[in-house]
């Protein structure tokens, strides 16, 4: 199709500039707000197209040149055209849309967004491998952009540079291996004293596959973890390993050992903001008792524990829990205890049969909290939080769980504000605080 001129509006959190022509929308790839831009149309649909930009006729000011030489091929970063600052006010703007028009709610603060590093943020990540058989040759990194297949990347600015600087050294150990075809992924975990890298391997490891890696290890200063088949089957390479990957949260003298492939954050210097933030708005007193729903292991519970009377932290998975507590007897905190149970299912009896709460922390996973903002919003007046702390990955969920405790609930949205735990891709975690 012929290319057409037009202006941009606004950016979507695909990264793709967002123009009207004669009130249909259409999607520009690699366009920004504010810019005038040729476009060549790639897909139409009956209310929307998809176009890429073919010449950018009038340029944003806030367009940056991307760090990043794979930054057009890889499908890690999405946003890296885009100045860090101008990102995060995307991403409020996609809040707030989200709590209107989702959620028919309207915060009455919007908090000032939390920042952190721009770069070498990324302390998990999983990356894929593939052995390409034509060119005799391993790749290691992100995938492609709509594509199943692995970016050919030598280096990663969003990984920490100690873990970028093993992107090639990785391919060629791999391909040393008896079986490079049969490793699909390696997780890495970066802890605040050892790095972890997880070995998904399809077929047993030969002795001469092992002292390969316990090479590399050395020569690398990472742990090995590998892993057969499913979760259940990870394991440190060498056994004294296992105890000892951990972040810490100094604010509150806590040591934090997790498993690589538990869930954290993967913004360390982010998640400690988090914390911190969270607490402050939650405002729990020394003689309140409160909860922590969606706990995993603690990241929220023990903080929160060193303010409050009494903490009861909640998770669907119990190896979670069992870190959280073994986590909980380490810090000598004795007034916080944990349970496992599948927070998708709970009502309203259920969270009575709890107790009395002064206040609670969300941090749900993507699928939101919809059954426990229900039972919060069934509450009779004189058993409710006075306060809820929402923590969120997604906009659209939160928005809907939002709607439960305000419009059915009678709570009200004193604020809300994102949080820039992944720069540079379309990720938007938020915090929401409701009385």
């Amino acid at each position: 199709m012929s290319a057409e001129i037009l202006e941009v509006q606004s950016l979507d959190l695909e990264a793709r500039g967002i123009a009207r022509r004669e009130g249909k929308v259409v999607f520009i790839e690699g366009a920004l707000p504010t810019e005038r831009v040729t476009v060549r149309t790639l897909r139409q649909k009956p209310s929307y197209e998809i176009a890429r930009v073919e010449n950018i006729l009038r340029e944003s000011s806030q367009r940056v040149s991307p760090r990043c030489a794979h930054f057009e091929v890889c499908g890690g970063c999405l946003m890296q055209h885009l100045e860090p600052t101008a990102q995060v006010a995307v991403k409020q703007r996609a809040l707030e849309d989200a709590l209107s028009h989702i959620g028919s709610v309207r915060p009455e603060r919007v908090l000032p967004p939390l920042h952190g590093p721009s770069w070498g943020y990324r302390y998990r990540a999983r990356l894929s491998v593939r052995w390409v058989a034509k060119k005799d040759a391993v790749l290691v990194g992100f995938r492609e952009r709509k594509t199943s297949y692995v970016a050919d990347i030598q280096t990663c600015h969003v990984l920490p540079p100690h873990v970028a600087a093993l992107l090639l050294p990785l391919r060629t150990l791999i391909k040393s291996m008896s079986g490079p075809d049969r490793v699909p992924q390696i997780e890495v975990a970066v802890g605040d004293a050892v790095t972890a890298l997880v070995l998904r391997h399809l077929a047993p490891l030969t002795e001469q596959d092992e002292d390969l890696l316990r090479a590399f290890a050395t020569r690398h200063n990472v742990q090995w973890w590998l892993q057969s088949k499913g979760p259940d089957t990870v394991h440190a390479m060498v056994p004294e390993h296992e105890d000892q990957l951990a972040y810490t949260l100094p604010e509150f003298g806590l040591r934090m050992p997790y498993r690589p492939t538990d869930f954290t954050q993967v913004n360390m210097a982010i998640n400690r903001s988090l914390v911190s933030r969270a607490l402050k708005l939650l405002g729990a007193q020394p003689g309140d008792r409160a909860a922590d729903l969606f706990c995993g292991l603690g990241n929220f519970t023990l903080p929160l524990a060193t303010q409050a009377r009494e903490v009861v932290g909640i998770d669907g998975s119990e190896p979670l829990t069992a870190r959280a507590q073994q986590a909980a007897e380490q810090a000598n905190i004795h007034h916080v205890q944990f349970q496992t149970l599948n927070l998708f299912e709970v009502d309203l009896p259920w969270l009575q049969s709890l107790g009395k709460f002064d206040r609670i922390l969300i941090d749900p996973p993507r699928e939101g909290a919809q059954a426990v903002s229900q039972a919060l919003a069934q509450l009779p007046g004189d058993q409710r939080p006075a306060r809820i702390v929402y923590v969120s990955c997604s906009p659209a969920t939160l928005a809907r769980d939002a709607s439960i405790l305000v419009n059915e609930g009678g709570y009200t949205l004193k604020a809300a504000g994102v949080i820039n735990m992944f720069p540079h891709t379309g990720h938007v975690e938020s915090i929401a605080v409701f009385e």
